[in-house]
């Protein structure tokens, strides 16, 4: 009785507790609190669900699949409800893909997807039809589209086998899953027939051909014991060796001159094969490898046609025969050298004899010109000069001012430079053709010098030092309508030789002042400033002005100035033209008109450590300088 009450009370508690919800469509046959330790033990979670499943439990204890490495080879593991939740309705989901399906990683069932097989959906691997026969039983869905177990893992499985068997089940040997055609895997050299030279570039099925036509590829009973196997005889049995004793696998025309020397010495015709006619191909003299038939060779044209040279030395003695110029040694270099050159109507003398035969015959294959026009340097040359001597009487006649020794220096001279609207003289001679004739302006003119000048004035070259202070004097016109220019002032043979017009500003340069140097009078306002930058319109053109009072104010006007041409002239200083009797209240009569002035101006003093004659002091009664009268 007590235990049937346990069990009562029992039945309704797990009741409460263990039948939450309704179960899946798939499980609902076992719906029901009597079916309730089915699938749990009594006092536990759910526990048995492999003991339902066992396909996946074959699995886990296999360690196959993904099944496997989530739950561990421990069969019963709870592990099973993490994925498979239970009780929520006959429409719930068993399996939760967490990402969705498209996301899955694949690699966690042991089968990752690489190559060709990352981009496939999962319905074209798991299909019913491509479930092992024998995995079928095993599998409790019914619907086996639904499953995803029993698939193969060998490629035979899904795939085709081309090879009908000849290679066995393992594909992968050879293959990989990016591409069928390509077979990194496969060593050839592994069978009886290793690829070398040409053989290993050839497509598999240029040799392996089917043994019938719409059969598949033939991989084995292949025949490689001889060349003609595979390769028809082009000579037709015209030689008993075998092919390799002339050819090998590095190419058809790769002939093996030594093997074939070895069975036939070329000089014993009436051809020995010299220079690089002994690297030829048979082929490419005895044409389709008939070696009887005969073959013109007296000259080089007989083989070597078309004319590579367009037929432009036919005219020549010899018919542009090619060993004139060429050896079998090589078409190039051809020994067509100076001497050979000089020959012709263009001899090569000074550069041109250094200049490489491709700078003039510009190589173009056998387009390449070697007769071409000379009669003038403007046919191979640039003009340097952008057309400034294209007029008369120049007429772009290079040789006139150049020689082929080089283009400098010029062979035009100061003498010829007399012949130009500039003569050169004085200082012009010694400056460098450099110095005048500069680059013009412009992006296409920046490495031209210029020869041609319109204007020829010194300030076209020479920048005004005076700026601009005798613009009213060398702009005058002379009588052939020129101005007068910097050689109002300066000549050519020297800058500082100069002979400025000074009486035309009104001062006229006589006496003491035409000997006194332009720096005396035109002092510029700084010591370091040079003389050329004074300012010439400033000097001064009163004596006061320029010189210091000598008699320290003692002759000055009321206003307080000096006039020293009362006195003094600049033809000299001494004696002066001082008027003793109109000046003084003692004029110089009788003898006195002989006396020197320091006779009676005796009385003199320092200032600032300059002497100074007193002339206001001095005495004018007779015994002040005559004490002792006779």
């Amino acid at each position: 009785m007590v235990a049937a009450l346990t069990c009562f009370f029992f039945s309704m508690h797990a009741s409460a507790q263990l039948a939450p919800g309704p179960l899946s469509k798939a499980h609902s046959f076992l719906n029901g609190a009597a079916n309730c330790t089915s699938c749990h033990r009594l006092g536990g979670q759910a526990t048995k669900c492999l003991e339902c499943h066992t396909e996946i439990a074959a699995r886990i204890a296999a360690g196959r699949g993904m099944h496997a490495r989530v739950a561990g080879k421990t069969a019963g593991s709870p592990s099973c409800s993490t994925c498979h939740s239970e009780h929520n309705g006959e429409r719930f989901e068993l399996i939760r893909w967490e990402p969705p399906r498209p996301q899955f990683d694949h690699g966690k069932t042991g089968w990752p997807l690489s190559g060709k097989h990352a981009t496939l959906t999962c319905s074209r691997c798991h299909a019913p039809e491509k479930i092992v026969a024998s995995e079928k039983p095993q599998i409790r869905v019914k619907d086996l589209s639904r499953t995803f177990l029993g698939l193969p893992r060998e490629c035979a499985g899904c795939h085709n086998d081309q090879h009908r068997g000849q290679f066995g089940r393992t594909c992968e040997q050879c293959h990989t899953t990016s591409d069928w055609k390509t077979v990194p895997n496969f060593d050839h050299g592994r069978t009886h027939f290793t690829l070398t030279g040409a053989h290993a570039r050839v497509s598999c099925d240029k040799c392996h051909t089917p043994a019938e036509r719409g059969g598949p590829p033939r991989w084995t009973g292949l025949q490689f014991d001889r060349c003609t196997g595979c390769h028809t005889d082009p000579h037709r049995g015209k030689f008993a060796t075998t092919c390799q004793s002339c050819h090998s696998t590095a190419g058809w025309r790769s002939v093996s001159m030594q093997a074939v020397a070895a069975r036939f010495d070329h000089a014993t015709t009436k051809f020995p094969l010299l220079g690089k006619h002994g690297s030829l191909r048979c082929d490419q003299c005895h044409a389709a490898g008939d070696f009887k038939k005969p073959i013109a060779f007296q000259k080089c044209s007989d083989c070597h046609h078309p004319d590579p040279h367009s037929g432009q030395f036919a005219k020549r003695a010899d018919a542009g025969e090619c060993s004139a110029c060429h050896t079998v040694g090589g078409f190039k270099p051809a020994k067509f050298g100076l001497p050979e050159h000089a020959q012709t109507e263009f001899s090569l003398e000074g550069k041109h004899a250094a200049v490489g035969c491709e700078r003039c015959h510009i190589p173009a294959g056998k387009a390449t010109l070697y007769r071409i026009k000379f009669a003038q340097c403007a046919d191979c040359h640039k003009d340097a000069h952008d057309r400034q001597f294209a007029a008369a009487p120049y007429l772009n006649r290079c040789q006139n001012c150049h020689t082929v020794q080089g283009f400098r220096p010029s062979t035009f001279s100061v003498a010829r430079h007399s012949t130009s609207p500039f003569p050169l003289t004085g200082s012009h001679v010694a400056v460098k053709c450099s110095d005048c004739h500069k680059p013009m302006s412009g992006t296409d003119l920046k490495n031209v010098a210029r020869y041609r000048f319109e204007d020829r004035s010194c300030t076209a070259c020479h920048q005004d030092p005076h700026l601009g202070q005798f613009r009213r004097l060398v702009t005058q016109a002379r009588g052939d309508g020129s101005t007068m220019g910097c050689q109002t002032c300066h000549s050519p043979e020297a800058w500082k030789d100069m002979r400025f017009p000074h009486a035309v500003d009104g001062f006229p340069l006589v006496g003491k002042h035409a000997t006194t140097a332009c720096a005396n009078c035109h002092k510029p306002a700084q010591p370091d400033i040079p003389l050329k930058l004074a300012d010439f319109q400033s000097a001064p053109s009163k004596c006061e002005r320029c010189h210091q009072d000598y008699h320290l104010g003692q002759f000055a006007r009321a206003d307080g100035i000096t006039s020293c041409a009362g006195c003094h002239s600049s033809a000299r200083w001494v004696p002066s033209l001082f008027d003793h009797g109109r000046e003084t209240r003692f004029p110089l009569l009788g003898k006195h008109r002989y006396v020197k002035c320091a006779a009676c101006h005796k009385n003199v003093k320092m200032v600032e450590g300059k002497t100074v004659t007193e002339f206001k002091r001095t005495p004018t009664e007779c015994v002040a300088c005559h004490r002792n009268p006779v």
